[in-house]
């Protein structure tokens, strides 16, 4: 019986942790994206259409070589 509580506790002590650095990543990128929104009218979408282009350009990069 003590090891299930030793074992839970430590489950939810790493479970705790993990959750904490998803919320506060997604939190920061969150605040980037509306201050870049709201500051020089970019979008999500920019952001995301120059990504998926970069991501074809490395791959490009990567298959001619």
């Amino acid at each position: 019986m003590i090891i299930t509580l030793i074992v839970a506790w430590i489950v939810f002590t790493i479970l705790w942790k993990v959750l904490k650095t998803t919320l506060s990543n997604a939190l920061t990128v969150a605040a980037i994206l509306i201050l870049l929104n709201v500051g020089f009218g970019i979008t999500p979408q920019d952001i995301l259409h120059q990504i998926t282009q970069f991501a074809q350009t490395v791959s490009k990069t990567l298959v001619s070589n």
